[in-house]
């Protein structure tokens, strides 16, 4: 007998992936994913300006709004790739049948928060990291020079046009540090509750501020500046299910299933920012001495 837990258990677990987890803060489900893998986004090109010839030259042939030119239009086609499972038994001996359904149900709560989360956020933290349209020079962070790198990622993406309200700075719990003892950050920390709710500290420079733990972070990760418009973050929660008895074992064999993905958009890359640090910096902040 197999007893579905999707309907039971998956808002729930939804629930999890919402408060759990800070992503849903830099990326977006802009695209339709239902029944489909896979989502083709078309990109069409510009036509540049022109001197409009009102009084049109002689000899002169075409318009008079310009030469009539054909727009490239290509796709970028997104494929999940990711469609990822895991599986554990409850046996008999171990509790009588209602226990086994509470057990399978808060194990399911525990296998979401330890290890699925933290695996979706760090591959799409990654994703993000290694397309984002703008780098900076790897270099080590320290309390003096905090503020001023991460203006100049702000200011990266000012010259980008990227949209001023929504941009998130990402720092792990270390940078976060610097942050606090520079002189020249006064961050604010009068943030809404629902904001606060998705994991929001403090906004700094007109960016609102999280921090995530390094280990789902790349390695040398110093902070990340992002709007949530460049990243496509599809997350498919497919199916949960305890198996009483099946053949082979004496219990509850519970199975879950999640399809998931992350993609940084061509044309909106530049609406990522990435400090790496200095590959040898190694030096823990409070042993960073004065300057």
């Amino acid at each position: 007998m197999a007893i579905n837990l999707a309907t039971k258990f998956l808002p729930y677990v939804d629930e999890k992936f919402s408060t759990e987890s800070k992503k849903s803060l830099l990326t977006n489900q802009d695209f339709d994913w239902t029944g489909a893998h896979t989502v083709k986004v078309y990109k069409v090109s510009t036509s540049q300006m022109n001197d409009y010839k009102r009084n049109t030259p002689e000899g002169m042939t075409g318009s008079r709004y310009g030469v009539v030119k054909d727009l490239d239009a290509t796709t970028e086609e997104f494929t999940l790739k990711k469609d990822r499972s895991f599986t554990f038994v409850i046996d008999k001996l171990d509790s009588d049948e209602t226990v086994r359904n509470v057990q399978a149900a808060s194990a399911l709560e525990r296998q979401v928060r330890e290890v699925v989360i933290p695996e979706v956020d760090a591959y799409t933290y990654g994703v993000m990291c290694s397309n984002a349209g703008q780098k900076a020079e790897p270099k080590a962070l320290t309390k003096t020079n905090i503020y001023t790198e991460i203006i100049a990622g702000n200011n990266a993406l000012d010259n980008a046009e990227v949209p001023e309200t929504g941009r998130v700075i990402v720092v792990t719990p270390d940078v976060y540090v610097l942050m606090k003892q520079c002189k020249d950050i006064t961050m604010e920390t009068d943030i809404g509750n629902d904001l606060r709710l998705k994991g929001v500290i403090s906004n700094l420079d007109g960016a609102m501020v999280i921090k995530v733990p390094a280990n789902r972070l790349p390695k040398n990760f110093g902070f990340m500046i992002a709007h949530a418009c460049a990243t496509v973050a599809p997350t498919k929660l497919e199916d949960y299910k305890i198996h009483e008895d099946p053949p082979g074992i004496s219990g509850s064999l519970v199975e879950g299933r999640i399809a998931y993905d992350a993609f940084v958009l061509e044309n909106k890359a530049k609406a990522i920012y990435y400090h790496a640090q200095a590959a040898e910096q190694t030096t823990p902040p409070e042993q960073e001495t004065d300057q």
